[in-house]
């Protein structure tokens, strides 16, 4: 089991050290559920207040806050020295040293020095994996994918054919990379078409044949990317569908052929994004939020949970609603939607005078 004194924590987080009890420190827990081997983490009001009721002796609290008879190590940023002190504690995923006996490796493959390929797991033809990377049980990888550095694959992954991907990457469980893009089309305009160029439907395709195209394009995953369980990333119809450097994606998120995701985007649960989309950097997409497609995003922009986005947006755009609208309209809405409710109250006031009035001079 890992002990720290409370000096060495303090030294790793960057912290100032008030010391009140010797602690030797196990583990960290929220107040409530430490005991005096545990650091409490009380990074807001209500933790702060729960150290009164805590069996710890050690505490990590914000910058200048202090309590009696603990022991504080005060922070400036609480969240990212809980960061530091996770990965601390942290003991990753377990793996076979070596390439597994179950495994298929196809003999075209080039492994790196100390690469572990777990059980079950299938490498096909001249797959390039770099230096320490894990692939863990019931992988697949497709012929001529290349791999970087230090990534770690949970078990379950699904990487297509030519797919790219860089240096410190994490998949987690049943992530699939480079599947076909959803891209079909008819041999006569049907009633997709119709509508978004004349805005109705007027004709009924009795024999309506739809035709596969074809995805020759694939995927390439940029560096220091983690990417979610059960999440999708299909490959470009001829281009590569392509994620920046430092991007984080949630779990079962949807990301469309062709689409280009920018550097040091978070791109949170349950996100839709449809094909042939461009994302700058930076952006932030929250939980459920949905992109129609061939829209553009300009970096910095945040969109809000479970939006709607039906037309391209510039830079720095704060995104709200249904269809989605900058933050300022989308308030403008809300008080022209108020400010309708009162009208209508004092219409209803004086209706009955109204129809008095009415009756009076017809």
């Amino acid at each position: 089991m890992k002990a720290f004194t409370v000096e060495e924590i303090t030294q790793i987080v960057g912290g100032m050290l008030t010391k009140g009890q010797d602690a030797k420190i196990e583990r960290i827990a929220p107040p409530l559920l430490a005991d005096e081997n545990t650091l409490a983490l009380a990074l807001g009001e209500d933790e702060i207040a729960n150290l009164a009721k805590s069996k710890a002796k050690a505490a990590l609290v914000p910058l200048g806050v202090q309590i009696d008879g603990f022991t504080t190590i005060e922070v400036e940023r609480p969240r990212l020295a809980m960061m530091k002190l996770l990965n601390l504690f942290y003991v990753a995923p377990k793996i076979n040293d070596g390439v597994h006996p179950t495994a298929v490796v196809d003999s075209s493959a080039k492994l790196g020095a100390n690469v572990k390929i777990g059980p079950n797991v299938v490498i096909g033809e001249n797959v390039i994996i770099g230096d320490n990377s894990k692939i863990m049980a019931n992988s697949y990888i497709g012929s001529g994918a290349q791999i970087g550095e230090n990534c770690l694959f949970h078990p379950g992954v699904n990487i297509g054919d030519r797919v790219q991907i860089g240096n410190d990457v994490i998949l987690h469980h049943g992530v699939s990379l480079g599947a076909d893009g959803f891209s079909f089309v008819t041999e006569n305009p049907d009633n997709i078409e119709q509508a978004r160029k004349e805005g109705s439907i007027k004709e009924e395709n009795t024999k309506h044949v739809i035709f596969k195209i074809p995805s020759i394009g694939s995927v390439v995953i940029g560096n220091n990317v983690e990417i979610g369980a059960n999440t999708t990333i299909d490959r470009g119809t001829i281009e590569n569908t392509t994620i920046g450097d430092n991007t984080k994606i949630d779990d079962l998120v949807m990301i469309g052929h062709n689409c280009r995701i920018g550097e040091g985007c978070l791109i949170v649960s349950q996100v839709g994004i449809a094909g042939s989309c461009v994302i700058g950097d930076r952006v932030v997409i929250a939980g459920q939020a949905g992109l129609a497609d061939h829209i553009e995003i300009g970096s910095d922009t945040i969109i809000t949970a479970k939006a709607g986005v039906t037309k391209s947006f510039p830079e720095k755009s704060i995104i709200v609603g249904i269809p989605a609208v900058p933050r300022k309209d989308f308030i403008k809405q809300l008080k022209t939607m108020k400010d309708a409710q009162e009208i209508f109250a004092k219409f209803r006031k004086f209706e009955p005078m109204l129809n008095a009035f009415v009756e009076e001079h017809q």
